[in-house]
């Protein structure tokens, strides 16, 4: 299953963009991130089908984030050496494989451990497809090629997510879980049609995590995703519960939908109008929080690329467990403020989280986050 070819690499010499490959990575983390956000679109849903607590389904979440943050860099390593779209096709199988059984599953148990796994595809996804997007074109279309290839991301958010949610509401959240599986068969045959192979890296040519991490730059990325994600996902898992203190309980499809939409700035000035009463404020939070949110993933991820140079699949690979560990964290953080503080202490938890991954930016910006054209 290695390739341990030393032969140069592999990119396009077109300058025209390869859109349809670059759109099957895209529909790749749209896929990984619907597969991650659906329990918070479903949340009542999933907790009256399963007989479990709003805070327990919110888990869901979790164990999806746990899958993703331990198993990341072990298959991203593992999997170095060999061809690129076969390391992708193993991911795309898993979401198609692990979403497929939580629609059948009837035991709470058995779908974290679902999720555990479907966390680790995403895992293994997302370390690619940044690397598989720049090595697909000639340097100077590389920046354009992450934003195509990123684009599933904000869609995942902007329509994906309302739009399954309103399908859960009529057909239930299993049929749900159905739909997003056979998407990812289709991807399947997309990826094999339009996505070009490429050799792995060979043996000795492999950097060490610890190397990757030791890289200038790299280690502050990591951290003020740490901080953002975590406040971002404190308030995104537990969104229905929010809405319900707010007396929106009925909207969430269309709250979802301006969050999406919404995708590029604004999420420190949301934290402080959150949880107020009027619904024109939450309106306005949510959209301001999305305005920040959307081209969050390129932009950091395009960071992280950038300070790791030669690593950059392994330290795409930290960035996932990262993103991931703040995402279990806020799952958890914020059940336990579902459950003891209450819903008005999320805005000033999360204010506090946004305020500390601006100055950790600062400090980095003559590495992590240095100013200049790409």
């Amino acid at each position: 299953m290695s390739q341990t070819s030393s032969a140069p690499l592999l990119v396009a010499n077109s300058e025209r963009l390869p859109l349809s490959g670059l759109l099957a990575l895209a529909m790749t983390g749209f896929i990984a991130i619907l597969s991650e956000t659906l329990p918070a679109g479903l949340l009542d849903q999933i907790a009256d089908g399963m007989h479990i607590s709003q805070a327990m389904a919110g888990q869901w979440v979790t164990a999806y984030a746990l899958g993703s943050l331990l198993t990341a860099i072990p298959l991203v390593t593992l999997t170095q050496g060999w061809y690129r779209r076969r390391a992708l096709l193993l991911a795309i199988v898993g979401f198609v494989l692990f979403n497929g059984l939580t629609a059948l599953s009837t035991s709470n148990a058995v779908t974290l451990a679902l999720r555990f796994f479907t966390g680790a595809a995403a895992g293994l996804a997302w370390g690619l497809i940044a690397g598989h997007a720049r090595r697909m074109v000639p340097v100077a279309l590389q920046g354009r090629a992450m934003a195509v290839a990123m684009l599933g991301q904000p869609i995942a958010l902007s329509l994906g997510l309302p739009i399954a949610t309103w399908l859960g509401a009529g057909l239930g959240w299993r049929a749900t879980f159905v739909v997003v599986t056979l998407a990812a068969l289709l991807l399947v045959a997309w990826v094999l049609r339009s996505v070009p192979d490429y050799p792995g890296l060979a043996t000795g040519k492999r950097p060490a995590a610890l190397q990757v991490l030791r890289t200038p730059g790299v280690v502050i990325v990591l951290l003020v995703i740490l901080s953002w994600i975590l406040g971002h996902n404190v308030l995104y898992t537990y969104i229905v519960p929010l809405l319900a203190a707010a007396g929106m309980a009925a909207d969430i499809g269309l709250v979802l939908m301006v969050f999406g939409l919404a995708a590029l700035a604004g999420f420190a000035l949301a934290t402080l109008v959150l949880g107020q009463a009027s619904s024109w404020a939450m309106y306005l939070s949510i959209a301001l929080w999305g305005v920040t949110y959307g081209g969050a993933p390129t932009l950091l991820q395009t960071a992280c690329a950038d300070a790791a140079g030669e690593g950059g699949d392994v330290a795409q690979s930290m960035l996932v467990t990262v993103w991931n560990s703040a995402i279990a964290l806020g799952g958890i953080i914020g059940g336990l403020l579902l459950s003891g503080a209450g819903v008005e202490w999320f805005g000033g938890v999360v204010l506090g989280l946004i305020a500390l991954a601006w100055l950790l930016a600062w400090v980095g910006r003559r590495s992590g986050f240095v100013a200049g054209a790409r």
